[in-house]
């Protein structure tokens, strides 16, 4: 039956097509001429790190700012790349995400087509930009990005923030606050930030069922990243290696989340997040200074 729900899954799966084809190609042809950084050779490492992600990502946690601690944490991505190595290592399991949850979760069809297609537009726009940016750019911009991210993961383990009400869909000046916000996240994705844990609390602000949250985040990631990480790639401002360790190892933890495991409590693993996403913005914008000193020397040096 031809419902606006299976077209959109339809479409996610020719979305998903898509990136496949143009990941392959644009790859082989860096490849060929040497124009691709790979990360270090520790992939046993970042699929580790991707399967362990990935599996609380289904479960509602988020994995790019973990993963970013991840990185940083055994220096195996350059911090410019990471941005695009998180857009492109997971987009196909969340691609996986967004399958299953739009299929079992209810929501009004025509309020998660619109979210989904203004974080798509955010993500296409802020990934031309991002990766033309330089080190010291994306260091300040993910260090600042991830304190937001922190504070926002905060206020939502304290209940500081309303707890959403029991709207399944969003109309008039809510549905274009929405549209907005969405916006807004998806051009923060291209920068290495969680869509997820903002995409809950604005769902909620907005007076929407929580549980709504999972469908609308999920498709909306699932739609961007790989339109934000085809930019990515072919810029080659990501990790090709680390991008597909995480891959091969995302899939497999999305799936047994999914549909073995479904529902942990989570409470505690929720403040071990904003620990680490703290960690994460202290090492970026530590990163970003030593940047900042490195230059100056230098250009005492030559003059």
């Amino acid at each position: 039956m031809w419902t606006m729900k299976n077209i959109l899954l339809l479409l996610l799966l020719a979305v998903t097509a898509w990136f496949i084809a143009a990941w392959t190609g644009m790859a082989r042809r860096a490849t060929a001429k040497g124009e691709l950084d790979p990360a270090k050779p520790e992939n046993a490492y970042h699929s580790l790190v991707g399967f362990v992600m990935c599996f609380l990502d289904t479960l509602g946690i988020g994995n790019f700012a973990t993963t970013t601690s991840a990185f940083k944490f055994r220096g195996t991505v350059p911090d410019e790349k990471i941005p695009g190595t998180l857009n492109v290592g997971y987009a196909l399991p969340t691609i996986a995400e967004a399958l299953i949850y739009i299929s079992i979760v209810e929501v009004n069809v025509w309020t998660l087509v619109l979210l989904i297609v203004a974080s798509v537009a955010g993500a296409w726009l802020g990934a031309g930009v991002v990766a033309h940016w330089s080190r010291r750019k994306v260091q300040i911009g993910m260090g600042l990005a991830l304190l937001a991210a922190a504070t926002l993961m905060t206020l939502a383990q304290l209940k500081l923030v309303p707890g959403g009400g029991t709207a399944l869909e969003l109309r008039g000046a809510l549905l274009a606050a929405g549209l907005l916000g969405n916006f807004a996240l998806g051009a923060l994705m291209t920068l290495g930030i969680g869509l997820y844990a903002p995409c809950l609390i604005l769902v909620s602000l907005l007076g929407m069922n929580p549980k709504a949250a999972f469908p609308i985040m999920m498709g909306s990631c699932a739609f961007l990243m790989p339109v934000g990480g085809v930019r990515f790639i072919r810029e080659g401002s990501y990790s090709m290696k680390t991008s597909v360790a995480m891959t091969l190892a995302g899939i497999p933890g999305v799936l047994i989340a999914a549909y073995i495991v479904r529902e942990l409590p989570l409470t505690y693993v929720r403040w071990l997040v904003v620990v680490v996403v703290v960690y994460a913005a202290t090492m970026m914008l530590r990163s970003a200074a030593s940047e900042s000193r490195r230059r100056a020397v230098a250009a005492t040096g030559d003059s």
